[in-house]
């Protein structure tokens, strides 16, 4: 089994924070890899998102399968198809007008491609998540309030 977590410092409230992250619409703008995420409706434990990802130069399509979600508290999901089986779960916790989020993800059989390459691939899986998690949060402290925009250059 591989697993990595960690946790980020986000200077929004963590309303802003929990809707802009869990929106599956939203994915691209701070996930470089999702070239598409389309929920089967709003997020609730048992609803489904489809998403088309790159990976390690690789298109990879997943269907991911809600298993928690509380309203600006937590997102847990699992793999339900895709090359290989995850669970990743959000945390939400609001810190006065800030929000700390912390990411866990666990990889419980990676398949035979990825098996050979497990070490490499988490790394390379761990520091990708790290540099989205940055992403969302340069993109949420940047805007002034309201409605977050996608920065210049990214849908």
């Amino acid at each position: 089994m591989a697993e990595f977590a960690f946790t980020v410092d986000i200077e929004r409230p963590v309303s802003d924070v929990f809707a802009y992250m869990t929106d599956p619409t939203r994915l691209s703008e701070w996930q470089s890899d999702v070239l598409e995420a389309v929920p089967d409706g709003a997020l609730a434990p048992g609803a489904t998102i489809r998403e088309v990802r790159r990976f390690l130069g690789r298109r990879m399509e997943f269907v991911q399968e809600v298993t928690e979600f509380e309203p600006d508290r937590r997102l847990a999901m699992r793999t339900k198809s895709g090359p290989f089986p995850l669970t990743a779960t959000i945390d939400f916790e609001a810190r006065g007008t800030a929000t700390t989020v912390s990411f866990r993800a666990e990889a419980n059989d990676p398949g035979r491609f990825f098996k050979l390459a497990e070490p490499v691939v988490v790394r390379v899986a761990e520091r990708q998540v790290r540099n989205q998690f940055q992403t969302a949060k340069d993109i949420l402290e940047a805007s002034s309030g309201g409605d977050v925009e996608a920065p210049a250059g990214r849908s």
